[in-house]
Protein backbone atom coordinates (compact mmCIF):
# COMPACT_ATOMS: atom_id res chain seq x y z
CA UNK A 1 0.00 0.00 0.00
CA UNK A 2 0.95 3.43 -1.31
CA UNK A 3 1.08 6.17 1.32
CA UNK A 4 -1.23 7.72 2.57
CA UNK A 5 -1.90 11.42 0.78
CA UNK A 6 -2.20 14.10 3.36
CA UNK A 7 -4.36 17.59 2.29
CA UNK A 8 -4.48 20.78 4.58
CA UNK A 9 -7.45 22.73 3.16
CA UNK A 10 -8.55 26.06 4.60
CA UNK A 11 -11.66 26.36 5.87
CA UNK A 12 -14.34 29.31 5.94
CA UNK A 13 -17.72 27.58 5.93
CA UNK A 14 -18.60 28.80 2.26
CA UNK A 15 -19.19 26.56 -0.42
CA UNK A 16 -16.09 26.89 -2.08
CA UNK A 17 -14.32 25.92 1.03
CA UNK A 18 -16.27 22.48 0.94
CA UNK A 19 -16.84 21.50 -2.03
CA UNK A 20 -12.60 22.22 -2.31
CA UNK A 21 -13.00 19.65 0.59
CA UNK A 22 -14.66 17.39 -0.85
CA UNK A 23 -13.19 17.26 -4.20
CA UNK A 24 -9.99 15.91 -2.81
CA UNK A 25 -11.79 13.41 -0.16
CA UNK A 26 -13.20 12.18 -3.95
CA UNK A 27 -9.61 11.02 -4.42
CA UNK A 28 -9.15 9.13 -1.35
CA UNK A 29 -6.52 12.09 0.40
CA UNK A 30 -7.34 12.85 3.74
CA UNK A 31 -8.16 16.17 5.02
CA UNK A 32 -7.32 18.33 7.88
CA UNK A 33 -9.40 21.64 7.99
CA UNK A 34 -7.52 24.48 8.78
CA UNK A 35 -9.31 28.14 9.87
CA UNK A 36 -8.04 31.40 11.59
CA UNK A 37 -9.44 33.96 14.49
CA UNK A 38 -8.75 37.15 14.14
CA UNK A 39 -10.54 40.33 15.49
CA UNK A 40 -12.57 40.65 12.05
CA UNK A 41 -13.57 37.32 12.21
CA UNK A 42 -14.07 34.07 14.35
CA UNK A 43 -13.99 30.01 13.87
CA UNK A 44 -17.69 29.38 14.32
CA UNK A 45 -18.70 28.66 10.73
CA UNK A 46 -15.82 26.32 10.38
CA UNK A 47 -16.27 24.58 13.42
CA UNK A 48 -19.99 23.83 12.48
CA UNK A 49 -18.94 23.11 8.99
CA UNK A 50 -15.87 20.55 9.98
CA UNK A 51 -18.30 18.86 12.57
CA UNK A 52 -20.97 18.17 9.54
CA UNK A 53 -18.09 16.85 7.55
CA UNK A 54 -16.92 14.53 9.68
CA UNK A 55 -13.43 15.88 9.22
CA UNK A 56 -10.66 17.42 12.02
CA UNK A 57 -10.46 20.95 12.31
CA UNK A 58 -7.38 23.44 13.14
CA UNK A 59 -7.72 26.39 15.01
CA UNK A 60 -5.15 29.15 14.62
CA UNK A 61 -5.21 32.61 15.98
CA UNK A 62 -3.37 35.07 14.21
CA UNK A 63 -4.72 37.83 15.53
CA UNK A 64 -2.14 40.48 16.34
CA UNK A 65 -0.09 39.38 13.32
CA UNK A 66 -3.35 40.73 11.29
CA UNK A 67 -4.11 43.73 12.63
CA UNK A 68 -0.46 44.78 11.76
CA UNK A 69 -1.23 43.69 8.43
CA UNK A 70 -4.78 45.22 7.96
CA UNK A 71 -3.24 49.17 9.32
CA UNK A 72 -0.45 49.02 6.05
CA UNK A 73 -1.44 45.82 3.61
CA UNK A 74 1.30 45.91 0.84
CA UNK A 75 -1.09 45.11 -2.01
CA UNK A 76 -3.60 47.88 -0.84
CA UNK A 77 -7.38 46.95 0.31
CA UNK A 78 -10.69 46.34 -1.39
CA UNK A 79 -14.00 48.13 -1.43
CA UNK A 80 -14.02 48.23 2.17
CA UNK A 81 -11.13 47.54 4.84
CA UNK A 82 -10.41 44.15 3.19
CA UNK A 83 -6.87 43.69 2.49
CA UNK A 84 -7.80 40.19 0.82
CA UNK A 85 -4.50 39.61 -1.35
CA UNK A 86 -2.55 40.18 1.61
CA UNK A 87 -5.13 38.62 4.12
CA UNK A 88 -5.21 35.13 1.70
CA UNK A 89 -1.43 35.40 1.46
CA UNK A 90 -0.96 35.35 5.01
CA UNK A 91 -3.37 32.73 5.99
CA UNK A 92 -1.71 30.24 3.22
CA UNK A 93 1.76 31.27 4.28
CA UNK A 94 0.58 30.25 7.72
CA UNK A 95 -1.00 26.63 6.44
CA UNK A 96 2.37 26.20 4.39
CA UNK A 97 4.75 26.38 7.34
CA UNK A 98 2.21 23.44 9.57
CA UNK A 99 1.99 21.68 6.24
CA UNK A 100 5.57 21.35 6.35
CA UNK A 101 6.33 21.22 9.82
CA UNK A 102 3.49 18.06 9.84
CA UNK A 103 4.65 16.71 6.31
CA UNK A 104 1.45 17.30 4.78
CA UNK A 105 1.53 17.03 0.67
CA UNK A 106 -0.83 20.07 -0.04
CA UNK A 107 -2.03 23.02 1.27
CA UNK A 108 -5.79 23.39 -0.34
CA UNK A 109 -7.97 26.43 -0.64
CA UNK A 110 -11.39 26.83 -2.18
CA UNK A 111 -10.08 30.03 -4.21
CA UNK A 112 -12.16 30.37 -7.52
CA UNK A 113 -10.37 32.07 -10.60
CA UNK A 114 -12.15 35.27 -11.35
CA UNK A 115 -14.86 34.84 -8.67
CA UNK A 116 -13.92 38.26 -7.10
CA UNK A 117 -12.18 40.44 -9.74
CA UNK A 118 -9.90 42.31 -7.82
CA UNK A 119 -8.70 39.57 -4.88
CA UNK A 120 -9.29 36.17 -7.27
CA UNK A 121 -8.11 37.21 -10.98
CA UNK A 122 -4.93 35.16 -12.41
CA UNK A 123 -3.02 38.17 -11.28
CA UNK A 124 -3.87 38.55 -7.73
CA UNK A 125 -4.04 34.27 -7.35
CA UNK A 126 -0.23 34.59 -8.47
CA UNK A 127 0.75 37.24 -6.11
CA UNK A 128 -0.78 35.09 -3.04
CA UNK A 129 0.72 32.07 -3.96
CA UNK A 130 4.43 33.79 -4.29
CA UNK A 131 3.89 36.04 -1.36
CA UNK A 132 2.57 32.31 0.12
CA UNK A 133 6.09 30.80 -0.04
CA UNK A 134 4.50 27.20 -0.43
CA UNK A 135 3.13 28.22 -3.90
CA UNK A 136 4.52 24.26 -5.05
CA UNK A 137 2.07 22.78 -3.01
CA UNK A 138 -0.86 25.10 -2.91
CA UNK A 139 -3.80 23.71 -5.00
CA UNK A 140 -7.01 25.05 -6.24
CA UNK A 141 -9.00 22.26 -6.85
CA UNK A 142 -12.36 24.27 -7.98
CA UNK A 143 -10.07 26.20 -10.71
CA UNK A 144 -6.98 23.61 -10.70
CA UNK A 145 -7.13 22.67 -14.56
CA UNK A 146 -6.88 26.53 -15.49
CA UNK A 147 -3.95 26.79 -13.66
CA UNK A 148 -0.69 26.01 -14.04
CA UNK A 149 -0.11 22.24 -12.32
CA UNK A 150 1.66 22.68 -8.78
CA UNK A 151 3.77 19.93 -7.17
CA UNK A 152 1.04 17.52 -6.02
CA UNK A 153 -0.49 17.15 -10.11
CA UNK A 154 2.70 16.58 -11.76
CA UNK A 155 3.92 14.19 -9.31
CA UNK A 156 0.94 12.28 -9.50
CA UNK A 157 -0.30 12.72 -6.14
CA UNK A 158 -3.61 13.73 -6.89
CA UNK A 159 -5.48 13.29 -10.81
CA UNK A 160 -5.44 16.89 -11.83
CA UNK A 161 -7.46 15.78 -14.69
CA UNK A 162 -10.33 15.05 -12.45
CA UNK A 163 -10.32 18.45 -10.50
CA UNK A 164 -12.28 21.38 -11.73
CA UNK A 165 -11.88 24.09 -14.26
CA UNK A 166 -14.43 26.53 -12.51
CA UNK A 167 -13.87 30.20 -13.31
CA UNK A 168 -16.25 33.58 -13.08
CA UNK A 169 -18.82 34.64 -10.67
CA UNK A 170 -21.59 32.19 -11.41
CA UNK A 171 -22.58 30.17 -8.68
CA UNK A 172 -24.61 27.60 -10.82
CA UNK A 173 -21.02 25.32 -10.95
CA UNK A 174 -20.57 25.02 -7.37
CA UNK A 175 -23.97 23.93 -6.91
CA UNK A 176 -24.31 21.44 -9.12
CA UNK A 177 -21.35 20.42 -7.28
CA UNK A 178 -23.37 21.15 -4.21
CA UNK A 179 -25.73 18.93 -5.08
CA UNK A 180 -23.55 16.03 -6.06
CA UNK A 181 -21.89 16.02 -2.94
CA UNK A 182 -25.15 16.42 -0.92
CA UNK A 183 -23.97 19.51 0.41
CA UNK A 184 -26.88 21.77 2.09
CA UNK A 185 -25.59 24.22 4.81
CA UNK A 186 -22.90 26.64 3.90
CA UNK A 187 -22.44 30.52 4.72
CA UNK A 188 -22.78 32.81 2.23
CA UNK A 189 -19.48 34.70 0.32
CA UNK A 190 -17.54 36.69 2.54
CA UNK A 191 -20.29 37.07 5.51
CA UNK A 192 -18.22 36.47 8.23
CA UNK A 193 -15.78 39.06 7.63
CA UNK A 194 -16.14 42.50 9.50
CA UNK A 195 -13.26 44.34 6.98
CA UNK A 196 -15.89 43.61 4.44
CA UNK A 197 -18.85 45.55 6.15
CA UNK A 198 -19.40 49.55 4.99
CA UNK A 199 -20.52 50.72 8.67
CA UNK A 200 -17.73 48.64 10.41
CA UNK A 201 -14.89 49.48 8.22
CA UNK A 202 -15.54 53.48 8.86
CA UNK A 203 -15.41 52.73 12.26
CA UNK A 204 -12.55 51.14 12.25
CA UNK A 205 -10.84 53.87 9.88
CA UNK A 206 -11.66 56.21 12.20
CA UNK A 207 -9.82 54.50 15.05
CA UNK A 208 -7.03 53.56 12.94
CA UNK A 209 -6.25 57.04 11.75
CA UNK A 210 -6.69 59.03 15.34
CA UNK A 211 -4.99 56.07 17.89
CA UNK A 212 -2.46 54.60 14.85
CA UNK A 213 -1.04 51.89 17.68
CA UNK A 214 -4.41 50.48 18.70
CA UNK A 215 -4.63 46.85 19.61
CA UNK A 216 -7.02 43.75 18.69
CA UNK A 217 -8.86 44.79 22.45
CA UNK A 218 -8.88 48.53 21.07
CA UNK A 219 -10.66 47.07 17.89
CA UNK A 220 -12.98 44.84 20.16
CA UNK A 221 -14.43 48.03 21.33
CA UNK A 222 -16.00 49.15 18.23
CA UNK A 223 -17.98 45.48 18.13
CA UNK A 224 -19.88 46.95 21.09
CA UNK A 225 -22.23 49.07 19.29
CA UNK A 226 -23.43 52.40 18.56
CA UNK A 227 -19.36 54.70 17.95
CA UNK A 228 -19.39 57.85 18.57
CA UNK A 229 -16.21 60.50 17.66
CA UNK A 230 -16.89 63.74 18.76
CA UNK A 231 -15.04 67.08 18.02
CA UNK A 232 -12.52 67.12 20.43
CA UNK A 233 -10.72 63.53 19.45
CA UNK A 234 -12.60 61.67 22.43
CA UNK A 235 -14.79 58.60 21.33
CA UNK A 236 -17.79 56.64 23.38
CA UNK A 237 -19.04 52.93 22.63
CA UNK A 238 -22.90 53.17 23.50
CA UNK A 239 -24.34 49.61 23.58
CA UNK A 240 -27.28 48.39 21.56
CA UNK A 241 -28.04 45.74 23.65
CA UNK A 242 -28.06 43.89 26.87
CA UNK A 243 -25.08 41.22 25.67
CA UNK A 244 -23.38 44.60 24.62
CA UNK A 245 -24.27 46.30 27.62
CA UNK A 246 -22.81 43.69 29.74
CA UNK A 247 -19.41 43.52 27.87
CA UNK A 248 -19.21 47.55 28.33
CA UNK A 249 -19.82 47.08 31.70
CA UNK A 250 -17.12 44.46 32.49
CA UNK A 251 -14.76 46.67 30.88
CA UNK A 252 -11.25 47.74 32.75
CA UNK A 253 -11.43 51.60 34.39
CA UNK A 254 -8.27 52.13 32.84
CA UNK A 255 -10.20 52.91 29.44
CA UNK A 256 -12.21 55.28 30.47
CA UNK A 257 -15.44 56.14 32.14
CA UNK A 258 -18.49 53.91 32.45
CA UNK A 259 -21.75 55.14 32.20
CA UNK A 260 -24.85 53.16 32.67
CA UNK A 261 -28.52 53.45 32.86
CA UNK A 262 -29.56 52.77 36.31
CA UNK A 263 -32.96 51.15 37.72
CA UNK A 264 -34.40 51.82 34.36
CA UNK A 265 -33.30 49.88 31.14
CA UNK A 266 -30.74 51.60 28.76
CA UNK A 267 -27.87 51.58 27.06
CA UNK A 268 -24.30 51.15 29.10
CA UNK A 269 -21.37 53.62 27.30
CA UNK A 270 -17.63 53.44 27.40
CA UNK A 271 -15.99 57.27 27.41
CA UNK A 272 -12.61 56.39 25.99
CA UNK A 273 -9.90 58.75 27.35
CA UNK A 274 -12.10 61.64 28.37
CA UNK A 275 -10.37 65.45 28.49
CA UNK A 276 -12.92 66.50 30.52
CA UNK A 277 -16.34 65.59 32.92
CA UNK A 278 -18.05 67.30 30.76
CA UNK A 279 -17.47 64.84 28.05
CA UNK A 280 -18.26 61.88 30.52
CA UNK A 281 -21.76 64.24 30.88
CA UNK A 282 -22.53 64.42 27.53
CA UNK A 283 -22.49 60.62 26.87
CA UNK A 284 -24.69 60.37 30.37
CA UNK A 285 -27.16 62.48 28.45
CA UNK A 286 -26.41 59.64 25.89
CA UNK A 287 -27.44 56.90 27.38
CA UNK A 288 -30.28 58.88 28.68
CA UNK A 289 -32.22 59.70 25.30
CA UNK A 290 -31.87 55.82 24.80
CA UNK A 291 -33.07 54.94 27.69
CA UNK A 292 -36.58 52.90 28.60
CA UNK A 293 -37.75 55.51 30.83
CA UNK A 294 -41.16 57.55 31.29
CA UNK A 295 -40.46 60.88 32.89
CA UNK A 296 -38.29 63.72 32.14
CA UNK A 297 -34.93 62.21 34.15
CA UNK A 298 -32.98 59.24 34.35
CA UNK A 299 -31.06 57.86 37.03
CA UNK A 300 -27.64 57.21 35.68
CA UNK A 301 -24.29 55.88 37.13
CA UNK A 302 -21.48 57.17 36.43
CA UNK A 303 -17.72 55.39 37.52
CA UNK A 304 -14.31 58.14 36.47
CA UNK A 305 -11.35 59.21 37.89
CA UNK A 306 -11.66 56.06 40.50
CA UNK A 307 -15.10 57.16 41.67
CA UNK A 308 -18.69 56.10 41.07
CA UNK A 309 -21.51 57.87 41.49
CA UNK A 310 -25.59 58.61 41.22
CA UNK A 311 -27.03 61.37 39.11
CA UNK A 312 -30.78 62.23 37.50
CA UNK A 313 -29.72 62.80 33.77
CA UNK A 314 -31.99 64.50 31.05
CA UNK A 315 -32.38 63.65 27.73
CA UNK A 316 -31.02 65.52 24.68
CA UNK A 317 -32.23 65.94 20.78
CA UNK A 318 -30.77 63.28 19.16
CA UNK A 319 -29.28 65.57 16.61
CA UNK A 320 -27.12 67.23 18.59
CA UNK A 321 -25.35 63.82 18.81
CA UNK A 322 -26.28 61.83 16.13
CA UNK A 323 -23.83 63.84 13.51
CA UNK A 324 -20.75 62.27 15.60
CA UNK A 325 -22.25 59.15 15.34
CA UNK A 326 -19.59 56.84 13.17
Amino acid sequence: MGKKIRALSLLSGGLDSLLAIRMLEEQGIEVVGLTFTTPFFGSENAEDAAKKMGIPLRIVDISDEHLAMVKNPPHGRGKNMNPCIDCHAMMIRKAGEIAEAEGFDIVATGEVLNERPMSQNRQSLDTVAKNSGCSDILLRPLSARLLDPTKPEREGLIDRSRLGAISGRSRKPQMELAKKYGIVHYVQPAGGCLLTDPAFSKRLEVLLRDFPEAGCDDVALLKLGRFFRFENGVKAIVGRNEKNNQKIEALPESLGALVMSDVVPGPAAVVISPKSIRDVNFVASICATYADHGGSEVPIKIRYGGKTWNELVSPIEKESFLKFLI
